[in-house]
């Protein structure tokens, strides 16, 4: 069985590196912006998002394998009734810490899993929602953690797992899934038809 993971991130390949170690990259061509203007709900949004990325791969690669799996997965921070992104650049997510610092935000993080078996396909897509609790952050405290470029590539502009743990006070539900990707129910998944 191959699996494929279709996600350029190193947070997610780290995490997937937990349940099996055979595996390959192939990032997704799929276009997000129509979803993402038109979606509301933020975990209807994350299940669509993890869909497209699967299926965007999945129709890439479906023919050349008899047995294949692919894993897309999304996560998204939402505060103030807002999906929260990528910052732009420095100042944005100056901008977003600002707003976050002192307060609490959601994470949602979905994830498709496409299995083709035996010349059948079976598609499982599920969600998790966590709660994070931001520390208040000094207007130092903000620009020193931006100057690290941690922020930049990070939904929310922070990273739970690096240097920004240290201004999350707490959170509740999974760590794995806040970092973007629900390895227990994948591996759940994945057991239940024999992948792994």
């Amino acid at each position: 069985m191959k699996i494929i993971l279709a996600s350029g991130s190193p947070r997610r390949k780290e995490l997937l590196n937990k349940l099996s170690t055979n595996f390959e990259i192939i990032t997704n061509d799929f276009d997000e912006e129509d979803i993402k203007n038109s979606e509301k709900k933020p975990e209807e949004l994350v299940k669509k998002l993890s869909l497209g990325k699967a299926n965007s791969v999945f129709n890439e690669i479906k023919d050349k394998y008899y047995d294949v799996t692919v894993i897309g997965a999304d996560t998204i921070v939402y505060f103030n009734n807002k999906f929260i992104g990528k910052p732009k650049d420095e100042q944005d997510a100056i901008n977003m810490l600002k707003k976050l610092q002192g307060k609490t935000n959601n994470v949602y993080t979905g994830m498709t899993v496409i299995i083709k078996k035996n010349n059948e396909i079976k598609y499982e897509t599920v969600f998790s929602k966590s709660t994070i609790y931001f520390k208040e952050m000094s207007d130092k405290d903000i620009l020193e953690y931006v100057k690290t470029k941690e922020p930049l590539d990070k939904a929310g502009a922070y990273a739970i797992q690096g240097i920004g743990s240290k201004y999350i006070q707490k959170y509740t539900g999974d760590f794995n899934t806040i970092v973007g990707l629900d390895i227990n129910k994948l591996e759940k998944i994945l057991k239940e038809n024999m992948i792994i």
